[in-house]
C-alpha cells in the first residue's frame, strides 16, 4: 500500500467533529494477527497535546484525513509593533 502522510504532517480521524488536530511522528510495524505478515505502510504513529498533556496512539492511514490549518503546543502571536514618533 502506498503512504499517504510524511512525518511532520497534520491529520484528523475521519468523520469526528470532535477529534483532536494530531501531528505524524512516523509509520510503524504492525503484525497481522490472522496472517502473520507485518506491515510497514499503513500504520501511523501520530501525537497530540490536550490540557498540556502528550497522548500518542496507532492509527490505520485510511482513518486519517490531512488538514489544512497547523496548529500544535507552541502558537505565535504576532502583535502589531508600537510605533513612537518622539
Amino acid at each position: 500500500m502506498q503512504r499517504k502522510f510524511k512525518s511532520g504532517d497534520w491529520v484528523k480521524l475521519r468523520g469526528k467533529l470532535t477529534a483532536p488536530k494530531m501531528q505524524v511522528l512516523k509509520y510503524v510495524p504492525k503484525k497481522d494477527p490472522v496472517l502473520g505478515v507485518v506491515d510497514y505502510n499503513s500504520y501511523l504513529e501520530c501525537v497530540w497535546y490536550k490540557h498540556g498533556e502528550r497522548y500518542t496512539d496507532v492509527f490505520h492511514q485510511n482513518k486519517l484525513i490531512r488538514t489544512i490549518e497547523t496548529g500544535g503546543l507552541f502558537k505565535n502571536i504576532l502583535s502589531q509593533p508600537k510605533l513612537s514618533f518622539s
